[in-house]
């Protein structure tokens, strides 16, 4: 098996954590979680960050920052994978008193650098991180995963204004474009198209890849970390629901978790 073999591999086991996760939490955002799943296993086991798990506050660690924080039952899941801590936690999303709530609490678990979840907060974040990185002359990067019903929030071009004006080349924002959000299609809702133009608007430097393809993704993500010049923005085409055939590209599996009978369909195409 290839190398994005195996990050296909770890993708599906991923995914079955994060429905698992859902269904016993009976409650959380199945689509999104599932949609973001390839680019946050392409930036932990991909070669593209470095972290090291025994040590989550490792000065120089590389930081990824989830701005869409209703998508962090695939974060959890990828962090544990990684080692950041024991997988038996995740059986306790959302359990009153667990450290792996509704949204990502930096203060509450390990490998999480942000609090997130108020649509903005998240990029307005990574801003500052990639600031303070050179500011400080550190040599490390952020990364930041935006949705792209998220790009409705004015927050979010304070965000890339600063971004580019202080010429942080350190800074990867990376939009999971699966189309959708809560009340239907972004373009319906408040349309944000065309996305690539706004970030060159903002001279940052931009590609447009498919989200669900390891090739695309590890090459892209190579590429913005030599960037020295300028933040880099990647618009990931992403499907919301990813890798199971009832719930892609289906709206109403933005906030809802999957029930016993779901959960075993999907389980099996997982397989």
């Amino acid at each position: 098996m290839d190398d994005f073999g195996k990050l296909e591999e770890i993708s599906k086991g991923i995914r079955r954590d994060v429905l698992t996760m859902l269904n016993k939490a009976g409650s959380g955002h199945s689509g999104g979680s599932l949609s973001v799943t390839d680019i946050l296993v392409a930036l932990y086991f991909g070669g593209i960050m470095k972290y090291d798990p025994q040590r989550p506050d490792w000065e120089d660690r590389d930081r990824l920052v989830l701005s869409k924080g209703h998508a962090c039952p695939a974060l959890y899941a990828v962090l544990a994978e990684a080692g950041f801590f024991d997988k038996q936690l995740l059986w306790t999303l959302r359990q009153l008193g667990s450290p792996l709530q509704g949204h990502p609490d930096s203060k509450k678990l390990p490998g999480i650098e942000a609090s997130t979840g108020s649509l903005g907060n998240g990029i307005s974040q990574a801003v500052g991180m990639s600031l303070a990185a050179k500011v400080l002359h550190k040599r490390y990067n952020v990364f930041c995963i935006i949705g792209d019903g998220e790009m409705q929030e004015g927050l979010v071009y304070e965000a890339l204004m600063a971004a580019a004006h202080y010429k942080l080349s350190n800074l990867t924002v990376i939009v999971d474009n699966n189309g959708l959000q809560i009340d239907g299609q972004c373009r319906d809702v408040m349309n944000i198209y065309p996305i690539k133009e706004k970030f060159e608007a903002f001279n940052f430097r931009t590609y447009e890849i498919s989200g669900h393809s390891y090739k695309n993704l590890i090459d892209t993500l190579t590429t913005a970390k030599r960037n020295v010049v300028s933040p880099t923005a990647i618009i990931a085409r992403t499907v919301k629901g990813m890798g199971v055939s009832f719930m892609s590209n289906r709206v109403e599996y933005h906030g809802v978790a999957p029930s016993d009978t779901e959960l075993a369909k999907a389980l099996e195409e997982l397989r």
